[in-house]
């Protein structure tokens, strides 16, 4: 009995050490910090003195869009 249940401790010790824990911030903290990324490159994309032959504007739309897509991985 005794070997049993030193076993199954020895098991549920090896399964908890690998199973990941619950960040503090969220469920999704990768996405979190790409989405603070992204509103960080925006914002220098905003402040950006020239347009660069409509690159800095063809940039913008698509950091929209990440952006966009990252907030509604948050949501679910």
């Amino acid at each position: 009995m005794k070997k049993q249940l030193m076993g199954a401790l020895a098991v549920v010790t090896f399964l908890l050490a690998f199973t990941p824990a619950m960040p503090a911030q969220g469920r999704h903290p990768e996405i979190q910090a790409a989405l603070d990324s992204l509103r960080g490159a925006r914002a220098h994309l905003m402040e950006a003195k020239h347009d660069y032959h409509g690159h800095r504007a063809e940039a913008l739309k698509h950091v929209d869009a990440a952006i966009h897509e990252a907030e509604t991985c948050m949501a679910e």
